[in-house]
């Protein structure tokens, strides 16, 4: 869906946020919720994605059309006299794993609240994206887990690998503290109707197998306002404090690079690395925070000593494994490559889609594992992983030619036999898509 003219008035609406943002940084907003109309409304609806799953009332997107202008007045009108009620979100579980077994919760709000969520998000973001630290690359404008690779790769090259510390907070999502996270807030937003509502999101509760649960502390994962409060909250914990504060006492260069609750801290200097590492619990509780006591870890990540063409350590980051490779040159660099764990989840996805489709022509087959494929190198082809994702490529192959050989009446489907098939349906050939130095 194109822009529209109100878009273009809402877009100026934003400039014009920001630039107040920016020039009183230290001053907080004590009038914003006027700037949102049934026209900015209109624009919220515009960008809320309209294929995703019904909520709580099972309301659908395109239900919620029918009569668009009239329930966005409702909405407006609801939200500014403080009668909006948020409604508990829709919790269902995600594959986690690679068998499957483990999962990750995820909150499902109405197409309703979406759309004010949206709304509420688009103001606060004009704000704190004047705030945000460079460190931080999780759902930004602009900003993608790419970029967060490419700025850890950078880092470790800069520092000779140094010494990496994985930082994992244990359940964020559902460990964030609700007192904390408004009082943060209010530090920059003290529209009463704002902080209103986005308490009412914090206490909707969940809904999980027709049982509505209240957590005294956690914001939804899937929630559309969720990832820029997380932002908001760790800008608070990690950011500024590693900005402002440590950076000012270490020996050597370091860099922290962040993805929501995913995050490296990057050192030149052993004894920096753990000095911070040692200060790190105390930090994360102050706020209500744990780090994982098994995932938190500091790697030696020094470069390669000569004739050895791998070095002591590697880390994983954004479901990629960093380690010491080799260039064509015959010079140490940094390379990156498909996880473990992440390689094995999504051919067990590939193996599970295959078996359920398996009776499907094989137009539709293959048509549906293209998507997959392609979805996949869009995220992992990047350079240096050609190999890994090579492997995914081949894995697929043989994982069709099982479940085809599962449906053929003549028995196992023989590799000269899936030739042919692959001769008339062929399979999306791995690519690089994201390039960058080596």
């Amino acid at each position: 869906m194109g822009e529209t003219p109100s878009s273009q008035t809402v877009y100026v609406k934003l400039l014009r946020i920001a630039q107040a943002a920016k020039r009183y940084r230290e001053q907080a907003f004590t009038t914003l919720a006027h700037h949102i109309d049934v026209e900015w409304l209109r624009e919220a609806y515009r960008r809320t994605k309209k294929s995703g799953a019904s909520g709580v009332d099972g309301q659908t997107a395109r239900q919620y059309a029918e009569d668009l202008e009239a329930n966005l007045q409702s909405l407006l009108n609801r939200f500014k006299s403080g009668t909006y009620r948020a409604p508990p979100v829709r919790r269902v579980h995600i594959p986690k794993g690679s068998d499957g077994k483990q999962t990750r919760p995820i909150g499902i709000p109405t197409f309703e609240d979406k759309v004010l969520q949206r709304a509420v998000t688009m103001l606060l973001e004009a704000i704190y994206e004047q705030d945000f630290r460079d460190y931080s690359y999780g759902f930004r404008p602009g900003r993608s887990a790419h970029q967060a690779l490419e700025a850890v790769r950078e880092a470790s090259m800069q520092v000779g690998g140094g010494w990496v510390l994985e930082v994992d907070i244990r359940k964020f999502f559902d460990s964030l503290d609700h007192e904390s996270l408004l009082k943060i807030v209010r530090c920059r937003v003290r529209d009463g109707v704002l902080l209103r509502v986005i308490g009412k999101w914090l206490n909707a509760g969940v809904m999980e197998r027709g049982a509505v649960q209240y957590p005294e502390a956690g914001t939804p994962q899937g929630g559309v306002i969720s990832p820029l409060l997380a932002n908001i909250y760790l800008n608070e914990v990690i950011d500024k404090w590693f900005s402002d504060v440590v950076l000012r006492h270490l020996k050597g260069r370091a860099k922290l690079v962040r993805y929501a609750d995913d995050m490296v801290m990057v050192f030149a200097r052993e004894d920096d690395a753990r000095r911070v590492f040692e200060v790190l619990p105390k930090r994360f509780g102050k706020y209500g925070l744990k780090l994982h006591p098994d995932k938190t870890k500091l790697v030696d990540f020094r470069r390669p000593k000569r004739g050895n063409p791998k070095g002591p350590g590697s880390f994983d980051f954004l479901g990629f494994t960093h380690h010491w490779g080799t260039s064509r040159r015959g010079n140490h660099v940094v390379r990156q490559k498909t996880a473990k764990d992440r390689l094995s989840r999504a051919l067990h996805q590939i193996q599970q889609w295959c078996k359920a489709n398996r009776h499907e022509p094989l137009l539709a087959q293959q048509q549906g594992l293209a998507s997959k494929l392609s979805g996949h190198y869009e995220y992992y082809g990047i350079t240096s992983n050609f190999e890994a994702i090579k492997q995914f490529y081949t894995e697929t192959e043989r994982i069709w030619r099982k479940w085809l050989s599962s449906r053929s009446r003549a028995g196992n489907v023989t590799w000269d036999r899936m030739k042919e098939v692959l001769g008339r349906f062929p399979l999306l050939k791995p690519t690089i898509q994201h390039r960058y130095g080596t």
